[in-house]
């Protein structure tokens, strides 16, 4: 065999490795209560909740690694921010309020501006990152 053959071959198997473990982390990742700040939105809530102020609302489902993932993150966001709410909906019994904002991907987040979709992201992103785009949008 040529060298450039053996090194493709251990760059496959590396990535195999590498994705087979990623899998299996998200698939076993514990559920992580929710924070007591996050609000557990329906369709009789949504828009109230919404209404007023920055509101980042995460579309999630038990089920989902990567919102398992998230949901940390999003508790301390929670937490340690008083000028924001978070809240979120769980797409398997809020198909309804999924269909509505044309949820295609979760987690997907929603940042509302005083009832206006203002920003769109899919997938998890980190503290750092929701919080400068939480900045930019407060001025």
């Amino acid at each position: 065999m040529s060298t450039t053959l053996i090194i493709i071959l251990l760059i496959l198997l590396v990535l195999v490795g590498l994705i087979t473990y990623t899998y299996f982390k998200m698939k076993n990742t514990k559920h992580v209560p929710d924070s007591s700040k996050i609000k557990n939105l329906g369709n009789k809530n949504f828009k109230p909740i919404i209404r007023r102020g920055i509101t980042l609302v995460d579309f999630w489902a038990p089920w989902c690694g990567p919102c398992k993932v998230a949901a940390p993150i999003l508790n301390d966001l929670a937490e340690s921010e008083d000028r924001i709410t978070v809240a979120k909906v769980n797409v398997d019994k809020q198909q309804q309020l999924a269909q509505k904002y044309k949820v295609r991907n979760i987690p997907t987040l929603i940042l509302f501006h005083d009832g206006v979709e203002v920003r769109r992201y899919v997938g998890v992103k980190t503290k750092k990152f929701l919080m400068k785009e939480i900045e930019a949008e407060m001025g």
